[in-house]
């Protein structure tokens, strides 16, 4: 069987090590601890300029929900030009209404504006009121690919709906799963819902080498956060991932 996986990412290294390990492509972001948000410029023409995979890049332009102001909405067209500019494969975007229904034109805009690169509608869509209605307009939307969890927060959870989503989307729209997969739950997530790509980060926990280490005090507001510990895509674990695939 053939698949695709897709690592995410927010760092330089983690990005190699994505490509080092044989992933097909790169979600580029920045702030994994609040789901994710559009990654800086350098980040982009780093990725860019040291990577041969895809690279597809999250147009998000900050935390919290989907419903994005005019002026935040501006943002997100800006940052989709950059991509443009700089030889990105792919966005990765979306937009709700306040009624948990699919912002079907504005998030249609955004995806002819980023033509000729292809685009995901994101998790903003695990947050969608409907989802069986939610996967035909993600497909109005212009999109070439969803990717979700299945309304819960680790896909293996919500295989049934995943399963019922790429049967209903058919030859329409990639359905591709994401959260909470491993080298653990890989295969039996393609198994059970037959799609044909995946999307995980793949990390691991390393330490750094800061040697003077000031306590007591924190750079950040997410619980457990330490500015002494970061998390970056492990190849070993990415091999694993794509090893157990190919037995499938």
């Amino acid at each position: 069987m053939e698949f695709k996986l897709e690592i995410c990412v927010d760092s330089a290294i983690s990005a190699l090590n994505a490509q080092s390990a044989g992933a097909d492509r790169i979600e580029l972001c920045d702030n994994l601890g609040e789901g994710g948000t559009t990654p800086g410029y350098g980040m982009i023409i780093s990725a860019r300029n040291n990577l041969s995979i895809g690279i597809h890049v999250l147009i998000r332009p900050r935390g919290g929900d989907f419903l994005y102001s005019d002026t935040e909405y501006d943002i997100m067209r800006r940052d989709i030009e950059l991509c443009g500019e700089n030889g990105i494969d792919g966005i990765v975007t979306g937009i709700l209404f306040p009624d948990g229904t699919i912002d079907v034109e504005r998030t249609a805009r955004l995806i002819e504006f980023a033509y000729p690169m292809t685009a995901t509608f994101h998790r903003a869509f695990d947050m969608c009121a409907d989802p069986v209605r939610g996967i035909e307009d993600v497909i109005a939307t212009g999109a070439s690919r969803l990717l979700t969890s299945g309304q819960q927060n680790k896909a293996l959870d919500a295989v049934e709906l995943i399963r019922q989503l790429v049967i209903q989307a058919g030859e329409r729209l990639i359905v591709m799963p994401g959260g909470g997969i491993d080298e653990t739950n890989a295969a039996q997530i393609i198994t059970a819902t037959k799609a044909k790509e995946l999307h995980l980060t793949g990390r691991m926990e390393i330490d750094s080498e800061m040697i003077f280490r000031r306590q007591g005090i924190s750079m950040g507001s997410l619980p457990g956060n330490s500015e002494f510990k970061r998390k970056i895509a492990d190849p070993e674990k990415i091999k694993k991932i794509i090893e157990s695939l190919k037995m499938i």
